[in-house]
């Protein structure tokens, strides 16, 4: 019987790894073109960041947009190389590539909208979505999207806020390119489409970090009935009271959003006088925890 090697069966997942998050990204790349180009372009309302401003340079010059698209995000793509490494700079030049060979073709399909309302709603939401897919999977689809993952991992804002933000600035010169209804169309878009991208890579339920601090005689009990009623693993931290100086005890779990309302239920059951605070939490990985609390 052949021996399978532990290396051989490390490589093979690897392989699928790289090729399932290639998938993913030029399934990203697809659904940003449809948004792009079957709802905002007809309907003259722009994108923000390199993608906005390459739309713009095609307009005024009638020079392809994916020629713009591409040579415009090379310098971005140069410091996301010195900052984030060679695997988020290819990953993000494969999505940058498959968009522009999509929007290539996407001309040649009737608008799904031109109602410009619907189609910076719309438009915004499957945007949204589609860069969010990329940036979930390592890469992103334009400069200012690099920019805003270097600023996310420095700030406490969202990547999808630091994009709201750059775009502004960029819709603000849109309005004299096109017209200033075009721009507040595209404001609107952004709007939608910023909350979007946050949704997409954190997910509907999104994870939060909880710290409850009881009494020394109530931690075990509230641990116990956390993991029978929600299955979540509890950490224990012991310290004391900085008034009383009496024993207390910091119980620490990840739960989902929806968990939220059954673990406070499930905590003042056994101490009403339980003090409890809640954060977002960005990523887990790692433990017990996973979004169906198995």
């Amino acid at each position: 019987m052949k021996e399978i090697r532990m290396s051989d069966v490390v490589k093979k997942t690897h392989w699928s790894s790289i090729l399932l998050r290639c998938v993913w990204m030029i399934i990203g790349a697809l659904i940003y073109t449809i948004g792009l180009d079957l709802f905002l372009v007809p309907n003259n309302i722009i994108d923000g960041g390199v993608v906005g401003i390459s739309l713009m340079a095609a307009e005024l010059s009638g020079i392809s947009f994916s020629i713009f698209v591409v040579l415009l995000n090379i310098p971005f793509l140069y410091v996301g190389y010195r900052i984030n490494g060679k695997t988020f700079t290819i990953s993000t030049l494969f999505s940058i590539v498959w968009m522009a060979i999509f929007s290539k073709f996407a001309h040649d399909f009737i608008p799904i909208t031109t109602n410009p309302f619907l189609g910076a709603i719309f438009g915004g939401i499957i945007l949204g979505i589609g860069v969010g897919l990329i940036i979930r999977n390592g890469g992103c689809l334009d400069g200012s999207e690099i920019v805003a993952i270097i600023f996310d991992k420095r700030t406490t804002f969202s990547v999808g806020e630091i994009v709201m933000a750059m775009n502004l600035v960029i819709l603000g010169a849109a309005g004299f390119v096109y017209s200033w209804d075009s721009a507040m169309y595209s404001l609107v878009a952004y709007f939608i489409a910023y909350k979007m991208i946050d949704v997409t890579i954190t997910g509907l339920e999104e994870s939060k970090g909880v710290m409850i601090i009881t009494d020394a005689d109530n931690s075990k009990k509230i641990a116990d009935a956390l993991n029978a009623k929600l299955n979540r693993g509890v950490t224990i931290l012991y310290g004391e009271g900085g008034y009383l100086k009496t024993p207390k005890h910091a119980l620490y779990s990840v739960v989902t959003r929806l968990e939220i309302t059954r673990l406070k239920d499930t905590v003042y059951e056994v101490d009403p006088s339980a003090f409890i605070t809640i954060q977002d939490v960005h990523d887990v990985f790692g433990g017990r925890f996973n979004k169906n609390g198995h």
